[in-house]
């Protein structure tokens, strides 16, 4: 009797991800909003290549992951940290949470890479999801690749009726992305660390105006106000 073979890709997945995790977390929680902002920063920079600055404007939040590890032997896979914002009803954003990412899909690959993923959710009730615990994408919520350029169109179907729309960067190229599978599940810990208070939520981030140390939040802000602004160009 033949034995399935999916345990021993699950632990081997699961070794892999207990190698690269100490890198993807080797930075300082600083360091990864500093990351997040520097992604988000090169992105934007040129309108034409990047997210329609109209989907940014519409949306209920984001989400960026510097670095997430793609690892792969015989399956495939992704780790990574990074934050969430919020789009308030004021027009402003959010402080950020931060996000642990996980997720695999199995096939024969080899080699690992370090890839940006950002995700646009077009629904707060996505963002609710995330706040109540781990959330899977594809599963809690319908996702596709994004579109990308200031002219692409988001009215097809498929774009139309999904929820998060996911994109990633990998060497220098910029494109859409399905993250079909994926899990995002809320940092307590981090949080707790990084604004010096344990125990406090995400959504007293989200409503609230918790003392940040770090001044690139205030960036992101205004880098995510001021290219939403472009959608009407």
């Amino acid at each position: 009797m033949s034995r399935t073979p999916i345990p021993l890709a699950a632990t081997v997945l699961a070794l892999l991800l207990c190698l690269f995790a100490p890198l993807a977390s080797a930075g300082t929680d600083s360091e990864k909003i500093t990351s997040s902002y520097n992604v988000l920063k090169e992105i934007t920079s040129i309108p034409e290549t990047g997210i329609p600055p109209a989907l940014l404007s519409n949306a209920s939040g984001i989400v960026i992951v510097p670095d997430a590890i793609k690892v792969g032997l015989f399956i495939g896979g992704k780790y990574g940290t990074g934050i969430l914002m919020v789009h308030k009803s004021d027009g402003t954003w959010s402080n950020p949470s931060f996000v642990s990412l996980m997720g695999g899909s199995f096939g024969w690959q080899i080699g690992a890479q370090a890839t940006d993923l950002i995700m646009i959710f077009k629904s707060i009730r996505s963002i609710e999801g995330i706040k109540k615990g781990k959330f899977t994408i594809g599963a809690d919520a319908s996702v596709a690749a994004g579109p990308v350029g200031r002219s692409a169109s988001a009215s097809t179907d498929v774009l139309f009726k999904a929820e998060i729309l996911s994109y990633s960067r990998s060497r220098g190229v910029f494109a859409g992305v399905s993250l079909e599978g994926a899990a995002l599940q809320i940092d307590d810990e981090k949080n707790g660390y990084f604004y010096g208070k344990p125990g406090i939520s995400a959504n007293d981030i989200f409503t609230g105006a918790p003392t940040s140390p770090s001044p690139t939040i205030w960036k992101i802000k205004a880098l995510l106000t001021e290219y939403g602004k472009n959608s009407g160009q």
